[in-house]
C-alpha cells in the first residue's frame, strides 16, 4: 500500500469511526420521539463530592435540548451522555446559588469552541442578567484568543444572551411552554446586598406528551404545589439539614463556621429546603404522579442510597417515588 492509498484508507477509518457517534445520537432521538428527561447532576452543593455532579437535567423534546440548571460537572455528564452540546439553544436556571450555576462558563465555553454561531439564551430570575453579563466578560478572553488566531469570527457576547424572566409563562416554541413560579428559597433581610435583587424560582414544562416541574430549591410552597398540579413528573429537591450539619462537623467545616453562620445555616437548611415529608405533602396536595428526588444531600457516608428518604415521601405521597441518579432517564 503506497502512502496515497494509506492516507484513503486512514480517512475513510476515520470517517466510519465517526459515523457510529452521529448516527447513534439521531437513532436514539428518533426512537424516544417525545419528551425524554435525564437527571444530569444530582448532587447538593456547594462541597463536590465524588460520584455525583452538582444539580443540572436535561430534558429532549422532539430532538431539542434544554437544560435546567448547570452545576459543577454538566459538559461531564452530557458528554458522558453522548449530548451535542454545541445543539442546547436555552438553558433555565432556577436560582443563582453556585452549585446550579458553577457548570454554566463551561457549558457556554464548549458551544462557543464548537464553533456555534446561533444565539444561546439563558432564563432566570431576577439577577440571571448580571450573572450572564458577568461570565460574557470572562469568555471574553478566550473569544478575543480564537478572533485573532483566525479561528473564530464572531465575539462571544454576540452568541450569548441572559433574560431575566418574571413568573407566568416565560417561554414558549413548538415543543414547550415553560411557566415559573418564585418558591420560598430566598429570605434576605432588609439592608443585606441581595435583599430586593435576587430570586429563586421554580418551573413547569408543558410538552406534548408530558408536564414535568423541577422544584430548584425552595421550601415548602403553595405556589409551587399549584405550579405542580397534575405533573406527570415532580423533580424535586430533598433535603436534610441534620445530615448536612453531621457532614460539615466530620469534616471540620462546622468549626470554621462563626456561632451566627450556624444559626443561619439551620435556619436556611430548615425553613427554605424540602424534608422528605415536606416533598411527600407536595406531591400529594398537587396530585403528580411520579416523584424524582434530586439535589441529594452529602452525607458522612458516601455509599448512602438514600432509600430512607423515598420511605419517608411514600408515608405522605401513594405514587411512585425515585431516587434519582446521575445520568439516570426518565
Amino acid at each position: 500500500m503506497n502512502r496515497y492509498h494509506a492516507f484513503i484508507f486512514l480517512g475513510l477509518a476515520t470517517l466510519a469511526l465517526a459515523l457510529p457517534i452521529h448516527e447513534s445520537w439521531a437513532a436514539a432521538s428518533q426512537a424516544k420521539a417525545g419528551t425524554r428527561l435525564i437527571t444530569l447532576g444530582t448532587r447538593a452543593g456547594p462541597t463536590p463530592t465524588v460520584g455525583r455532579a452538582q444539580t443540572s437535567n436535561l430534558l429532549i423534546v422532539n430532538g431539542t435540548l434544554y437544560i435546567i440548571d448547570a452545576g459543577d460537572g454538566v459538559v461531564r455528564r452530557l458528554t458522558r451522555a453522548g449530548i451535542p452540546i454545541r445543539n442546547i439553544d436555552a438553558v433555565f436556571i432556577t436560582h443563582a446559588h453556585s452549585d446550579h450555576t458553577g457548570g454554566l462558563p463551561n457549558l457556554l465555553q464548549v458551544e462557543y469552541d464548537a464553533n456555534r454561531t446561533a444565539k444561546v439564551d439563558v432564563y432566570g430570575p431576577p439577577g440571571t442578567g448580571i450573572l450572564v453579563d458577568a461570565l460574557t466578560q470572562y469568555l471574553n478572553v478566550n473569544s478575543e484568543i480564537r478572533i485573532s488566531d483566525g479561528t473564530h469570527t464572531i465575539p462571544v457576547r454576540q452568541m450569548v444572551a441572559g433574560h431575566d424572566a418574571g413568573t407566568g409563562t416565560i417561554y414558549r416554541d413548538r415543543n414547550v411552554t415553560v411557566k415559573a413560579a418564585e418558591n420560598s428559597h430566598f429570605h434576605f433581610p432588609p439592608g443585606s446586598p441581595a435583599y430586593g435583587k435576587y430570586k429563586a424560582y421554580s418551573y413547569r414544562f408543558e410538552t406534548p406528551n408530558r408536564t414535568i416541574v423541577f422544584t430548584g430549591d425552595t421550601g415548602p410552597s403553595n405556589a409551587v404545589t399549584e405550579l405542580a398540579r397534575g405533573a406527570d413528573i415532580l423533580v424535586s429537591e430533598v433535603y436534610s439539614v441534620d445530615e448536612a450539619k453531621d457532614r460539615r462537623v466530620k469534616n471540620g467545616d462546622w468549626q470554621r463556621m462563626s456561632a451566627a453562620e450556624q444559626q443561619n445555616f439551620i435556619r436556611h437548611g430548615t425553613e427554605e429546603h424540602l424534608t422528605p415529608d415536606a416533598v411527600g405533602q407536595m406531591a400529594a396536595r398537587a396530585g403528580v404522579k411520579k416523584v424524582v428526588l434530586t439535589h441529594l444531600t452529602a452525607t458522612a457516608n458516601p455509599n448512602d442510597d438514600y432509600k430512607r428518604y423515598a420511605t419517608e415521601v411514600k408515608k405522605r405521597f401513594s405514587g411512585e417515588v425515585v431516587i434519582a441518579k446521575d445520568l439516570m432517564e426518565f
